[in-house]
């Protein structure tokens, strides 16, 4: 992997490496944008098959958190860091989240982490033992707890929206939803489908979560066999990519009109964002939908998390979603770049500002 090409290609401004031999910590922090704020984003722990995939996932994940930010017209640029497991090292989870959080300390507020895939409000407490640039735990004071709730039900106006564009009436009551990955947030996104009304199916690689959905009234279905029913609306809530060539068929096949998930990086390609425009599907950007634990974390900074307020920056996740259709249409250029340009557009906007010199800089975290 050619590193400093990489980061070329889309400007990233930071690419950390750590490691601790006592705790057995391997982790990358990628910093790529922070035009708007101090960088934020999840500390994904998870098994890669080679370094060069954590590499490229914390890098992705990173310019999606920049994006995502942008457009959810928030202060803060975008970070992401992965930690490595050794599933056949067993190590003290204190010990490593702790040491992690001493690396954190020592990029002095340009990165703030949270939680993400594989940690939980008891990683970020590890952290917080060593770092106040953390959000998320439930021991710091106006803490906002656990994203999750925030993120699914982001998801869930953002895919009304998505509806609304594709079927004319933004209800789900009486629509067939797919759901693909239901543990903290698709969980939550299928029990508000539910209450709605629609039909859920569900799938998981794991047995706790499918079980977990079978008790709250979703349809089991195979991950091999999803497509292989009729369905009006796909939402992927587990890992990225699940928009491929082999997917798209699929898709097709089963009548989909509606893909809104909660998964980070869903199209494998930009080509395949393309391909979905061609198709006719309504695609609801994954970084605009998803924004919703952003936004609940975010909130934290404005002198303690308050609740009903951050409900409401949720709620307009629908209207963002509504701009993207608009963009795309007034541009004529798929919705996933129409998302990229509603980013683009504030973060030019901001960055124009910085030739006016200050002597102090203010930012989210000294508020």
């Amino acid at each position: 992997m050619e590193i400093f090409k990489s980061m070329g290609e889309y400007d990233y401004e930071q690419l950390v490496f750590m490691q601790d031999e006592e705790t057995g910590l391997k982790a990358i922090t990628c910093i790529h944008d922070t035009t708007l704020g101090p960088s934020l984003g999840g500390t994904r722990y998870w098994t890669y098959e080679k370094e060069e995939d954590a590499i490229e996932d914390a890098m992705r994940l990173a310019r999606g958190m920049t994006y995502k930010a942008a457009a959810s017209g928030l202060p803060l640029g975008g970070g992401k860091t992965v930690i490595i497991k050794d599933p056949a090292n067993q190590v003290s989870q204190e010990a490593l989240f702790r040491a992690f959080g001493r690396f954190v300390e020592g990029l002095n507020g340009r990165y703030i982490t949270a939680a993400d895939v594989g940690t939980t409000t008891v990683e970020m407490d590890y952290i917080y033992q060593e770092t106040n640039y953390v959000a998320g735990t439930g021991l710091k004071p106006g803490t906002s707890g656990n994203p999750s709730p925030s993120t699914a039900h982001g998801v869930y106006v953002g895919m009304k929206a998505a509806a609304k564009k594709a079927f004319g009436t933004d209800s789900l009551e009486g629509k067939t939803i797919i759901i693909e990955g239901v543990g903290k947030v698709g969980y939550l996104l299928a029990e508000a489908a539910l209450e709605e009304g629609a039909k859920v199916c569900a799938t998981d690689l794991f047995n706790g979560p499918i079980e977990r959905a079978r008790d709250l009234g979703c349809d089991i279905v195979d991950a091999n066999e999803m497509f292989e029913m009729q369905a009006d609306i796909y939402a992927p809530c587990a890992l990225g990519a699940s928009i491929n060539d082999d997917s798209l068929e699929k898709i097709k096949k089963a009548g989909i009109k509606v893909i809104a998930g909660a998964a980070n990086n869903q199209l494998a390609e930009p080509r395949h964002g393309d391909k979905l425009e061609e198709m006719g599907l309504v695609y609801a950007p994954d970084y605009i939908l998803n924004a919703g634990g952003l936004i609940q974390v975010a909130d934290e900074f404005n002198g303690g998390y308050n609740a009903a307020r951050a409900r409401m920056s949720v709620d307009r996740i629908y209207d963002q979603i509504e701009k993207v259709f608009k963009i795309a249409e007034r541009d004529g250029i798929p919705t996933y770049k129409a998302a990229d340009a509603l980013a683009e557009e504030r973060i030019k906007a901001i960055r124009n500002t910085r030739s006016i010199f200050t002597q102090n800089g203010k930012s989210i975290i000294n508020r």
